[in-house]
C-alpha cells in the first residue's frame, strides 16, 4: 500500500471507531462531528477493502480485519504523539488530556483520592482512565502494549524495560469476626493453625506469603476458600468461622472494619512495598513525568527508588 495516500486523520477516526463502537461517540472523543466521521469510514472501507464495522444489536461490531488492525494503530499513533510531545513543556493547567492509570485491587482507594485531589487542583482538564489488572505479567504486557501509561503494584518481575519508583508500603495481618471465640486472645501460631483459612490468590498460585512463612516452619494451614479479590476477604470472614490473612488498608478501607477483630501474623513478615511502573520508552515523556511526580508526592513518605532499589525489594519478596 502507498504510504502517501493515506490521511493520518483517518487512522485517528478509525482508532476512535474501534474504541467506541458508535459514530456519534468516536466524533465526539476526538473533535469531530457525525458526518465527517461517517464520511471518514467511508473512505477507510474503500482504502482497506474491508467493511470494517457493521451493526449490531449494541452498536458497530468490528469486521476480524478492524479488530486486527485495533491494537498496531493505537500504538503508533500513540508513538507520534509522544514524539510529538517531547519537543514541548508540559503546562498542566492547559493540558487537556487523558492519563491511563493500571491499578489492581485495592490499590484504587489508595491512590484514586489523593490523584483525583491533585489533579483538580493543577490540571482541571486532564482525565484518568483506570485500567485494572489481575498480575504482574499482565501489568507489564499493558506497559509494553501501551494500553496504560503506567501501573501502580508490586514490583515487576521484568528488570530491563520496565522501571519502578517505590510510592508507600504496607503490611499483613490476620482478621476474625469480632465475636469469634478466637477474637478475645492473642492469635499464637496454635491458634492460627487451628481454624480454617481464606486464602487471597490473585495470581492463581495457590499460596501466598503466610504460606511461605510458614514453610519455613515446616508448617501448613487448611485452606478453606480461595479467592482472587482481597477486598471480598473481610465480607467473608465477618459472616464465617475464617480467618484471612490481607493487607492492613483492606481492613481498614472495608465497610465491614467495624464487625472484625485484627492480630498480628504470628510470624514475622517484611512489610509490601507499592510501587510505580512505566515502560522506559516513556521515561523522558514530560507528560508522564509530572503525573509521576504527582504519584510521588501524593504519599507522605515517599522516595524515587532507583533500579538498584527495586532489583533489591525483588530479591527480598520474589
Amino acid at each position: 500500500m502507498d504510504l502517501h495516500g493515506i490521511d493520518l486523520n483517518l487512522l485517528v477516526a478509525l482508532d476512535a471507531l474501534i474504541a467506541e463502537r458508535n459514530v456519534t461517540r468516536a466524533g465526539q472523543r476526538i473533535g469531530r462531528t457525525q458526518p465527517a466521521m461517517s464520511a471518514a469510514l467511508n473512505r477507510l472501507r474503500g482504502l482497506l477493502r474491508d467493511e470494517l464495522f457493521v451493526r449490531g444489536p449494541n452498536g458497530l461490531q468490528p469486521t476480524p480485519r478492524a479488530l486486527e488492525l485495533a491494537e498496531p494503530i493505537s500504538l503508533a499513533l500513540r508513538n507520534i504523539q509522544q514524539t510529538l510531545e517531547f519537543t514541548q513543556e508540559f503546562d498542566p493547567s492547559a493540558a487537556a488530556m487523558t492519563f491511563s492509570l493500571g491499578l489492581s485491587g485495592h490499590t484504587e482507594s489508595v491512590v484514586l483520592p489523593p490523584l483525583i485531589r491533585i489533579l483538580a487542583d493543577r490540571a482541571p482538564s486532564v482525565d484518568l482512565r483506570v485500567r485494572d489488572y489481575g498480575s504482574r505479567d499482565e501489568a507489564t504486557r499493558m506497559l509494553d502494549a501501551g494500553e496504560v501509561d503506567m501501573a501502580v503494584g508490586l514490583p515487576p518481575v521484568e528488570t530491563g524495560r520496565i522501571l519502578s519508583a517505590r510510592l508507600f508500603q504496607d503490611r499483613f495481618v490476620c482478621i476474625l469476626r469480632r465475636d469469634h471465640p478466637a477474637a478475645n486472645q492473642p492469635l499464637d501460631m496454635e491458634g492460627f493453625l487451628s481454624l480454617p483459612h481464606i486464602l487471597v490468590s490473585p495470581e492463581n498460585e495457590g499460596l501466598d506469603v503466610a504460606d511461605a512463612a510458614l514453610a519455613t516452619k515446616g508448617l501448613k494451614r487448611r485452606v478453606a476458600v480461595t479467592v482472587q479479590h482481597m477486598a471480598s476477604a473481610p465480607e467473608l470472614v465477618a459472616a464465617s468461622d475464617m480467618v484471612a490473612t490481607v493487607l492492613e488498608s483492606v481492613v481498614r478501607r472495608s465497610g465491614c472494619s467495624e464487625q472484625l477483630t485484627v492480630r498480628d501474623f504470628p510470624l514475622r513478615l517484611n512489610p509490601v512495598p507499592f510501587v510505580l511502573n512505566w515502560h522506559r520508552r516513556n521515561d523522558a515523556h514530560p507528560a508522564q513525568r509530572w503525573l509521576r511526580s504527582c504519584l510521588s508526592g501524593a504519599f507522605p513518605h515517599v522516595w524515587q527508588g532507583s533500579e538498584q532499589v527495586c532489583a533489591d525489594l525483588r530479591q527480598q519478596y520474589y
